[in-house]
């Protein structure tokens, strides 16, 4: 089957369904997600959005703020352009039905999180991106000119060659997992809104869906991919045999939560000046440090000094939650481990999210803008998926009547030639599991050249084992999802090994400093291997 669209979106967290609603307006946008609309990231976001949103507060400190995160590698103008255009954003979510917490007299109830020096984190208790999800669903499903197709996952970018010129995406294959068929979608302009690949490690606080889907597809068409070896792993997820990836907001923190040794010692004042508000990257390693010095299974996070009411209140889903697994969090700390949690690289995208793959854009987390750099500032995530969603949503606007002139291509319809179904799936199990635990242990918050070599030769054997695997059996989920994790994989350890400093969240014991001759990108192309390029 071959459908056709204007716009085609893959992912519906905020900066897909950002998109789609501004597009809208334009054209069709068929929305394409691997489960349904509402498994995303974006729902599973405690936290909140980052914006200037108070007098007492200015669009510059947010600029410092993000770029002394992103040590030395953030793209000025485009950290420049998103906080200035954040407010706006907040004004046009908030247009869509999106509500936050108030403060006496109406006005926003601003959270303040590590590594931001005021308040301007607007939140929804700490359910914030579940919040946002629901308003943005809630729009675009009643939107005419959106469609969604949930159960359907990317397989492969379409990409053809005119007349001798540069390859350009016109589509992609999907697959209907219900159905188990593979279609052909055909779009004037396609969108990778994928979200991350937390699932690449063994321990995340990512939902299952986020496997680099995105990054991993792009990089096989030939798009170009940045910065992969800056992983950020959020510092505190609730560490309980059954509590799979729940991630316990930094905003706790924020509100003067401490983190102490099992024995009962505070310690990360002793690891940075502002203690337990300093930048994700120095409290991950800060406890890892900890965890292996006195040979602990976890931290502990202490916010029993807050009044009970305030934190129930406050933070009714994590309150709820660790009650649910017998831990009050008023009456005693309790404890907590980091887990890989934030993708700052991605495909290299402009400040209109167009990637370096004509016809294709790449927004939210999939995405390289640059906003980041080594370190993404808290809460600066969803502020990105919502400018740069409506940015690119914006840019095809003027483009659309210029495209529709030409008829969609004809392209072949996916061929499963001599697949055939499984009858041995414990091979996707085993190389799933191998891989993730191989990622953790080598390629995790601390790393070192030893440890990137040997992930990178087992990388290169399990890559020859998926590859021999998927074109003998018919594709499911889990065999797509373990190829694109292994494509992930690949270029974090390709980007690590070739960055030779420690800057951000890339940490290395045999270059423990910086160096200005590294403050560059690390950009990988398929058939070209990892380099610098300076794209400030």
């Amino acid at each position: 089957m071959t459908l056709k669209t204007d716009f085609l979106v893959l992912g519906s967290g905020v900066a897909g369904l950002s998109f789609a609603l501004e597009a809208a307006r334009h054209g069709e946008v068929l929305v394409v997600t691997k489960r349904g609309v509402s498994d995303t990231a974006t729902s599973w976001a405690q936290g909140g959005v980052a914006a200037v949103l108070s007098p007492d507060d200015s669009l510059d400190r947010h600029v410092q703020d993000t770029l002394v995160a992103g040590a030395g590698l953030c793209h000025d103008v485009v950290v420049e352009l998103c906080v200035k255009e954040g407010p706006a954003a907040m004004r046009w979510l908030i247009e869509q039905g999106a509500r936050f917490d108030q403060a006496e007299g109406g006005e926003l109830d601003l959270g303040r999180e590590g590594g931001h020096t005021e308040r301007r984190v607007a939140h929804a208790g700490d359910a914030t991106g579940r919040e946002i999800q629901r308003s943005l669903h809630q729009q675009a499903s009643e939107h005419p000119n959106i469609r969604f197709l949930e159960w359907h996952m990317g397989v492969d970018l379409i990409t053809l060659t005119d007349f001798g010129g540069p390859d350009r995406c016109v589509g992609a294959y999907v697959f209907d997992e219900r159905a188990g068929e593979i279609h052909t979608v055909l779009a004037r302009a396609t969108v990778l809104a994928t979200g991350g690949a937390g699932k690449v490690y063994l321990y995340t606080s990512n939902p299952d869906v986020a496997t680099g889907d995105g990054v991993a597809m792009a990089y096989r068409a030939g798009a170009e991919i940045a910065n992969m070896e800056f992983y950020q792993f959020h510092p505190t997820c609730l560490f309980h045999p059954a509590a799979k990836s729940f991630l316990v907001s930094e905003t706790l923190r924020g509100e003067g939560a401490v983190l102490r040794l099992p024995t009962g010692e505070p310690f990360m004042a002793a690891h940075h000046e502002m203690a337990d508000l300093a930048p994700r990257d120095v409290v991950a390693r800060a406890i890892d440090y900890e965890m292996k010095r006195g040979g602990y299974e976890f931290v502990l996070l202490d916010i029993t000094h807050k009044p009970r009411d305030f934190v129930m209140e406050r933070f009714p889903t994590i309150y709820e939650r660790c009650k649910g697994f017998g831990i009050d969090i008023t009456a005693a700390p309790f404890p907590v481990v980091p887990a890989a949690h934030y993708m700052c690289g991605g495909v290299t995208s402009n400040l209109w999210g167009r990637s370096s793959l004509p016809g294709l854009f790449a927004i939210g987390e999939t995405a390289c803008t640059g906003l980041h750099g080594a370190n993404r500032l808290a809460s600066n995530s969803l502020l990105e998926g919502l400018v740069f969603g409506r940015r690119a949503a914006e840019k095809l606007a003027s483009e659309i009547a210029q495209l529709r002139t030409a008829p969609h291509p004809s392209v072949p319809e996916w061929q499963t030639g001599s697949a055939v179904p499984s009858d041995e799936a414990v091979v996707v199990s085993q190389n799933w599991e191998e891989l993730r635990r191989l990622m953790w242990n080598y390629v995790g918050i601390v790393r070192t050249s030893a440890r990137l070599r040997r992930a990178a030769r087992r990388v290169t054997l399990l890559e020859e084992e998926i590859r021999e695997y998927y074109w003998k059996h018919l594709v499911t989920r889990d065999l797509l999802e373990l190829r694109n994790i292994q494509t992930v994989a690949e270029l974090i350890i390709g980007s690590a090994a070739s960055r030779r400093e420690s800057r951000g969240l890339h940490y290395t014991l045999d270059h423990l400093t910086s160096d200005d001759a590294w403050i560059a990108d690390t950009v990988i192309k398929r058939g070209v291997p990892a380099h610098l390029r300076d794209r400030r």
